[in-house]
């Protein structure tokens, strides 16, 4: 094998993710705004230094394959091109000094209870620092992200996937029983063999809804559901109108609505371990060390106040 390694370039890397991505050189010369002559000629230099055949190109047919080597080979692309983002993101961040961006990822149940304070508290010490915040349905993109340089740190759930990453606690987050108020009485002692036949209101899939519907089948219930929603108070919601219960992260929850009752199943299920995540190897900025501190002293306090409420709950199944 030619050992022409060190004369690959990122320009011929991104041709051939381009034509692997589009099908065709025509539409890969499209997506970098190149022309064709030029991203042919890319791909045939990135075959001749590493001596493979990387994309098979049949006479008469305008589409092509990517062989296996190319498969391989673009493994390792994205990896380089995602680590070459982070490069940027890194010296865009030191250059900015104390101020600058700072760029976070969210989930929906965080965004509502930990990020608010987190914001208040950072912002009256880092003022001049221009926090974005990112949404997302769930963390796995967002860990991504974080992986491309997009995100400088994102909240997420354990577990988080190998990678170049740094992860911190934030708190554990129970699961909790969310019933109509209306049928509180039924649903004074629940166990798990109670939702056995219930309809259940729950989430689209995502890890805090595989970490539920994991504990119910690994006890022999297997949920019968009837809604799903990832929009907190939709769940909520819905509940609250009698289509069914829903078994919620307690973080999710509006525990001052009246029209549910939130209950502890007499089977403790696991919590939700919430994280931040972070890139290992890029530069952290002391704003965004600073942020860290912030959001996990606010998901202590919050963390707290759930063992409170949890306490509480005891307390009034035991005088049911």
């Amino acid at each position: 094998m030619p050992d022409n390694w060190q004369s690959v370039d990122l320009k011929h890397l991104r041709a051939l993710r381009a034509v692997a991505a589009r099908g065709t050189f025509w539409a890969a010369a499209e997506e970098l705004h190149e022309s064709l002559s030029t991203v042919s000629d890319h791909v045939g230099a990135l075959e001749a230094l590493i001596g493979q055949r990387l994309v098979e190109r049949s006479r008469g047919r305008r589409t092509v394959e990517v062989t296996e080597a190319g498969r391989l080979l673009l493994g390792h692309a994205a990896a380089i091109e995602a680590r070459l983002k982070a490069a940027e993101a890194d010296f865009r961040a030191f250059a900015a000094g104390v101020s600058g961006s700072l760029r976070i990822g969210i989930y929906q149940s965080v965004a509502n209870k930990v990020l608010p304070e987190t914001l208040r508290r950072f912002q009256a010490k880092w003022p001049e620092v221009d926090v974005r915040v990112e949404e997302g349905d769930h963390d796995v993109e967002l860990v991504d992200a974080v992986e491309r340089g997009e995100l400088d740190l994102t909240f997420a759930i354990q577990p988080i996937r190998e990678g170049p990453f740094e992860v911190r606690e934030l708190m554990r987050d129970p699961y909790v029983l969310l019933v109509p108020a209306g049928s509180a009485r039924r649903w004074a002692r629940p166990s798990v063999a109670d939702l056995a036949e219930a309809p259940m209101v729950g989430y689209q899939p995502g890890k805090h809804q595989e970490l539920a519907e994991d504990f119910l089948l690994g006890r022999g219930v297997r949920p019968r559901f009837v809604f799903r929603s990832n929009d907190n108070a939709t769940v909520q919601a819905m509940v609250a109108a009698g289509l069914g219960v829903a078994l919620s992260p307690l973080l999710a929850v509006d525990e001052n609505d009246p029209k549910v009752r939130v209950l502890r199943l007499s089977e403790p299920v696991p919590p939700r371990v919430l994280v931040v995540v972070w890139h290992r190897d890029r530069y952290r900025s002391p704003a965004a060390s600073a942020f860290v501190d912030t959001a996990v002293a606010v998901a202590s306090e919050i963390e707290r106040a759930q063992a409170g409420s949890l306490a509480r709950m005891s307390r009034g199944r035991r005088s049911a």
